[in-house]
C-alpha cells in the first residue's frame, strides 16, 4: 500500500511539473554571419567612406559618432548621451556618455572629438570637399578640457541641418594624430581600423574581412560573435555564392536577380525604401540643348513617363514614384504637391503649342532648325532604352549612351558636359535641398542642372536658417510645389532596397535605410545559434502581469 501510495505521488508531482514547467527555444550568443558584398575596401575611416560603400559599410560597423539617424532620418543619441542647442541656433553642447572606451582599450573623450572636428576642418583633409567646408566654418571646444565629456560647437550663422554632420564616426585621437592630414590617405590606419562601434575588425584580406563583438561597446550586446565580409567583384556573383554555401547573406539583391531570388527556399528577402532618388537631371546651361529651358519641354518629357512602368519593367517593382525631392515619410514631404501622371496627349500638346513639331516628316520635332534630340546618360542601359523609347513616342529623340557610374560623375557631371543624364542619389537624415538645388551650387557644387530661381533659392535659406520644424516643413512645403511647377529636373523613382539573407538566420528586420549600411541597424537582435531553457509556464504569466 506504501509503494502504491509513492508511485500515485509521483505521478501526481510530474502532471504538476509537466503542467506548471515548459522548455522554449531563445537565442543565444555564439555563430559567425558571412555576407557576401560587391567591391573591395579602400579607406576603412568614416572620414573618407563615403566614396566606397563597401568603406561605408565596414564603418558603420566599426565606428560610432556623437549621433546617428533612426529610421525615420531624426538625429538620435550614440557616443553622446544628450545634446542642447542655444536659442539662436548658433551653440550646440554635447555630452559624452561616461566610461566610453576604443577597442584598443583606450578612453574616448572630447579630445578625440575635437581631433575628428580638427581633421576636418585642416585645409589639406582629402575627403569630401563639401564636408571640409561646413567644418572649417564651426568653431570646436571642450569646455571641461580634453579629457573631459563635454564638446561644444559653435556656428557662425544657424543651420537646421548641423547636427547631421555629428553621425560622422569619430576617430582616435591618440593614434591618429600622428599622422599628418595630408598623409591620412596612404595612412596604415586605414586598414587597421580602431573604432567605438559594435564590432572590431580582426583580420582583413584582398578576398575578406573577419570581425568579433567589441566587448567595451556602449550598446546592447549583440548575439552574433563573429561577422565575415567575402568580397566579390559583381552582384551576379551573389546567388551562386550564396548557393555554394560560401555566404549567409546577400547584400543586395539586383532587380535583375529578383525573380531568381525569390524561388531559393533557404533566402529571406527584406526589402525597405532607400533615402534618396533617381532623376534624370536635364543641363539648363548646354548651349547644345537650349530647348532645354524651356519648362514646356521639360514638363512634356515628364508627362510622357509612365514612370510605374519603368519601375515594373525595369526594376522588378523595386521603386515607388517620385513626385518631390523629398521622400514620402518624411517630416518634410508634402504630400499636396502637384503631380504629373502619365499622359502622352498633354505631353504632345504642350510641345505643340510651345512649337515644336516635325516639320520635315522623319519622326523628331525641330523649330528654327534645331532638333528635339540629345544624348542621354546613365549607367543602365535597360532603364536608358526604355526611356528613350518613351520620348520616341512623342517625337523626342534621345541617344541612350550607358557609362560607368565613376566615369558619368567624373566625365560629364563634374564638368557640366552633357546634354542628360540618369543620376541616383542617396540623401539620409536632414532634407535640406541646398546642395543639390540652390543657385550657389551651379558652378562648382553638386546643382548639375544649373537651376537658378531666387524664390526657390529664398525657401531653402529660410529653411536653413530656423530650427522650429514646424516653420521649416512650410519653408519645404514651398520649395517642393515650387520645383513641381518648374520641374528643373525629371524626378523618377525613390529606390527599394532589398536584401537577402539565409533562413538559419533569426530576427533579421529592416526598416526605411537612409544608407544600405543602415541594414545592420538591429544587428544586436539577429543570432543563429540557440538554447533551451526551462521555463514554469502559469507562474512566470503571472510574474510578468504583475511587473
Amino acid at each position: 500500500m506504501i509503494a502504491l501510495l509513492g508511485i500515485i505521488l509521483l505521478a501526481a508531482l510530474l502532471r504538476y511539473a509537466a503542467y506548471n514547467f515548459t522548455t522554449v527555444t531563445v537565442p543565444d550568443r555564439g555563430g559567425t554571419f558571412v555576407e557576401g558584398i560587391v567591391g573591395n575596401p579602400q579607406y576603412l575611416n568614416p572620414l573618407l567612406s563615403h566614396f566606397n560603400q563597401v568603406d561605408e559599410t565596414l564603418c558603420a560597423l566599426l565606428f560610432s559618432g556623437l549621433t546617428r539617424l533612426d529610421e525615420q532620418g531624426n538625429v538620435v543619441p550614440d557616443l553622446a548621451e544628450s545634446w542642447t542647442v542655444s536659442s539662436d541656433g548658433l551653440t550646440y553642447d554635447f555630452r559624452l556618455r561616461a566610461g566610453l572606451a576604443w577597442h584598443d582599450g583606450a578612453a574616448l573623450t572630447a579630445a578625440d572629438v575635437l581631433y575628428t572636428a580638427g581633421a576636418l576642418q585642416d585645409p589639406g583633409f582629402p575627403g569630401l570637399s563639401d564636408l571640409g567646408a561646413l567644418w572649417r566654418s564651426v568653431k570646436a571646444a571642450a569646455p571641461d578640457g580634453p579629457a573631459g565629456l563635454t564638446v561644444r560647437f559653435t556656428l557662425k550663422q544657424p543651420l537646421a541641418s548641423f547636427a547631421d554632420y555629428t553621425t560622422i564616426g569619430l576617430l582616435p585621437a591618440h593614434l591618429w594624430e600622428r599622422v599628418p592630414i595630408t598623409q591620412m590617405l596612404s595612412s596604415q590606419l586605414n586598414t587597421r581600423p580602431i573604432g567605438a562601434g559594435p564590432y572590431q575588425l580582426t583580420q582583413i584580406t584582398a578576398t575578406r574581412a573577419e570581425m568579433i563583438a567589441n566587448p567595451r561597446y556602449h550598446g546592447a550586446t549583440p548575439y552574433l560573435t563573429g561577422l565575415t565580409f567575402r568580397f566579390y567583384p559583381d552582384y551576379q556573383s551573389l546567388l551562386p555564392a550564396f548557393d555554394r554555401g560560401e555566404i549567409d547573406g546577400v547584400s543586395y539583391i539586383a532587380p535583375d536577380d529578383m525573380t531568381a531570388a525569390d524561388k531559393r527556399q533557404d533566402l529571406q528577402l527584406l526589402s525597405a525604401p532607400l533615402s534618396g532618388y533617381t532623376l534624370i537631371y536635364l543641363n539648363l546651361q548646354n548651349p547644345n540643348t537650349p530647348f532645354f529651358k524651356e519648362k514646356a519641354v521639360r514638363q512634356a518629357l515628364l508627362y510622357a513617363l509612365n514612370r510605374q512602368m519603368l519601375i515594373d519593367a525595369v526594376l522588378s517593382g523595386q521603386g515607388l514614384a517620385a513626385h518631390t525631392p523629398i521622400l514620402p515619410g518624411a517630416w518634410a514631404h508634402d504630400p499636396e504637391t502637384p503631380r504629373y501622371s502619365y499622359d502622352l496627349e498633354q505631353a504632345r500638346r504642350l510641345l505643340d503649342e510651345a512649337g515644336w513639331k516635325d516639320n520635315d516628316g522623319d519622326g523628331v520635332r525641330d523649330q528654327g532648325g534645331v532638333k528635339l534630340a540629345f544624348i542621354l546618360l546613365g549607367d543602365s542601359q535597360p532603364l536608358l532604352d526604355a526611356i528613350a523609347t518613351a520620348w520616341a513616342r512623342i517625337g523626342v529623340q534621345a541617344a541612350a549612351r550607358a557609362v560607368s557610374l565613376p566615369g558619368l560623375t567624373a566625365d560629364f557631371l563634374t564638368p557640366r558636359s552633357f546634354d542628360a543624364a540618369v543620376v541616383h542619389w542617396e540623401l539620409p537624415g536632414d532634407p535640406d535641398p541646398y546642395p543639390l538645388w540652390h543657385s550657389t551650387q551651379v558652378k562648382d557644387g553638386q546643382n548639375y542642372a544649373g537651376w537658378s530661381l531666387r524664390a526657390a533659392d529664398e525657401a531653402i535659406e529660410k529653411a536653413r536658417a530656423v530650427t522650429d520644424r514646424g516653420a521649416r516643413r512650410g519653408y519645404y512645403s514651398v520649395f517642393q510645389r515650387i520645383f513641381a511647377a518648374e520641374t528643373p529636373a525629371l524626378l523618377l523613382y525613390h529606390p527599394v532596397y532589398t536584401y537577402g539573407v539565409r533562413a538559419k538566420v533569426h530576427d533579421v528586420q529592416i526598416g526605411p535605410l537612409n544608407t544600405p549600411a543602415d541594414r545592420f541597424r538591429g544587428i544586436a537582435n539577429w543570432y543563429i545559434v540557440t538554447r533551451r531553457i526551462t521555463v514554469g509556464s502559469q507562474p512566470l504569466e503571472l510574474d510578468r502581469r504583475s511587473q
